[in-house]
């Protein structure tokens, strides 16, 4: 059975290539966390944060932020990305969090829980140290994509970077969320920019010796207009189920199988 595991991702980040030239989430993780919260003076947590980038992002904004990752070589990276923004960097396990109940205020990550085939020890412990008023949001890739299908051929073909991982849809990840006693509360869904077939051809050129943009404008007027209809697109009740990846948002609920209040304790009387 194929698995994701830290020697994959220590790998991954030992490869030689620079921060900028790999390709992060373009502000959407921090987008979306400043439309749901004011991060300033929050206590923030990134699960999995890899190069830290939307840690030393929402440090910048004011936060109390904390990236924490396993793989010591992402570490590495990070502590250059977040070095004189004041966020703290732990290296830890995210199915056992070394931190106390209660602890934050907001706890994110993106890419992360697809890689686990029995991810819901993460979702519990994101609960666990999560306030009361806190909220989760959760990033993964989307079901119903090219993307999907790429890499479906790739981990068949024990060629796909991080060995293994899965997807969800907007229901089974909010499914999920509910399981470990989470309250999904926002849902939203983003497109692949640039293309998913640019990205594969950009690869391909890289390991040849050839570089190409991350982000390419080919024809100024073109590209902004398929931006704006990406981005109308993307704020549609369709978007959740179009995009590349899909983020859900959930503050703390009840517990499956949690005793339901007595009369007494619900507010009405005692009888």
């Amino acid at each position: 059975m194929r698995t994701s595991d830290r020697g994959h991702w220590d790998r991954f980040w030992t490869r030689g290539r620079e921060t900028r030239e790999i390709y992060d989430n373009a502000g959407r993780i921090t987008g979306e966390i400043a439309l749901a919260m004011d991060v300033r003076g929050r206590a923030c947590l990134e699960v999995g944060a890899a190069t830290a980038r939307d840690t030393a992002a929402l440090a910048r904004a004011g936060a109390f932020a904390v990236a924490l990752d396993y793989s010591p070589a992402a570490l590495s990276i990070a502590r250059d990305v977040c070095r004189g923004t004041g966020a703290t960097l732990v290296c830890g396990d995210a199915f056992h969090l070394p931190f106390s109940d209660g602890s934050f205020d907001l706890v994110f990550h993106q890419g992360v829980l697809e890689h686990f085939r029995k991810p819901s020890g993460l979702l519990d412990e994101n609960r666990r140290v999560l306030s009361a008023s806190g909220l989760v949001l959760v990033d993964v890739p989307q079901t119903f994509h090219p993307y999907t299908a790429v890499k479906k051929i790739l981990i068949a073909a024990g060629a796909w970077f991080a060995g293994w991982e899965t997807q969800f849809t907007r229901r089974s990840l909010e499914t999920l969320l509910r399981r470990s006693g989470l309250a999904p509360c926002r849902a939203y869904g983003r497109f692949m920019s640039p293309s998913l077939s640019y990205r594969i051809l950009r690869e391909i050129l890289f390991r040849a010796g050839v570089r190409l943009p991350l982000d390419p404008v080919l024809v100024g007027p073109v590209h902004r207009l398929r931006a704006r209809v990406r981005t109308a697109v993307e704020g549609t009740r369709a978007g959740p189920a179009l995009g590349y990846v899909i983020g859900v948002f959930a503050g703390r609920g009840p517990r499956p199988g949690d005793r339901a209040a007595a009369p007494s304790e619900s507010g009405r009387d005692a009888p």
